[in-house]
């Protein structure tokens, strides 16, 4: 009896780490969430993805209504970047149906370690970036509105931005959904590399709106993940409890901190789970 309060501890601290990260960063509590359950905690990969596909939703539930209200989510952006977003995740939980009837787990490991081991260079080069490089706004910009601006509690100023290049963050996204549908994760990391490299938004526009997208994204791949049978409720429900509770501290800090600082974490983050996943994958069973 102890060892299960222990243990449903144990899910509700990973999940409220997870979901303070998650709120963050944009990654969404997922990414966390399914190394923490597999590695540490034995879960099964389909259950853990299943768990961490609701904790996703309990992560933008929590913190998008917060980011909204301090006017740093792009609503018009993201909205217009997650038709690509669901279609990618419907792609990707029926072809990861099939990966896991073949019992072809490890693949899906070494494939979210590259995925997220991939994107670190990119963040190394805008490191040292407070706000985007200033560029001149393309078709895009005009056509879809990809303007706005919100107050920079940590800069103490009023940051106008604009994006470039929809058409290139509509390609990232559909990739971010078909990793979300095969991993059962928000794919936040490929989302805020959209917005954030694709679009040049500021870092604190991309990780809000992201954390706005992977909801509606994790809810399409989830829908799925529930007919074939990889969501435990119990374990999902304690995840969401967690998470949730995670995110709305999150939001508490991000207005508070430079986007630097947030990258930095968002780096080593990345790293760390990167490695630690393919590594998973290429031991995994020997």
């Amino acid at each position: 009896m102890i060892n299960l309060i222990l243990y449903l501890l144990t899910l509700l601290l990973s999940s409220t780490i997870a979901g303070f990260v998650g709120s963050l960063t944009g990654l969404g509590g997922a990414t966390v969430l399914v190394p923490i359950y597999t590695l540490f905690l034995g879960i099964p990969l389909p259950y853990a993805t299943g768990a961490s596909l609701i904790s996703t939703i309990a992560t933008s539930s929590g913190s998008a209504s917060a980011y909204i209200k301090d006017k740093i989510t792009n609503v018009r952006i993201g909205m217009s970047l997650e038709i690509a977003t669901t279609l990618g995740a419907i792609v990707g939980s029926l072809i990861a149906n099939i990966i896991y009837k073949m019992h072809l787990e490890d693949i899906l490991f070494i494939i979210f370690g590259i995925v997220i081991l991939s994107s670190v260079y990119v963040q190394l080069t805008k490191a040292k970036d407070e706000l985007p490089k200033n560029v001149k706004p393309d078709w895009t910009t005009k056509l879809f509105k990809l303007y706005g601006s919100y107050y920079d509690q940590a800069l103490k100023t009023e940051v106008e931005y604009h994006g470039i290049r929809w058409w290139l963050g509509e390609i990232v996204m559909f990739v971010a959904g078909l990793i979300s549908g095969l991993l059962g994760i928000g794919s936040g990391a490929l989302k805020v590399i959209g917005m954030d490299w694709a679009m040049n938004l500021p870092l604190k526009v991309s990780t809000t709106t992201s954390n706005f997208m992977i909801g509606v994204t994790a809810a399409t791949s989830s829908s799925l993940y529930w007919v074939f049978g990889y969501i435990e409720p119990v374990l999902a429900g304690i995840t969401a409890i967690g998470v949730l509770i995670g995110a709305l501290a999150g939001t508490k800090v991000l207005v508070r901190i430079r986007n630097s600082r947030i990258r930095f974490i968002f780096i080593a983050l990345l790293i760390i789970l990167g490695v630690e996943m393919i590594i998973r994958g290429v031991f995994h069973g020997l």
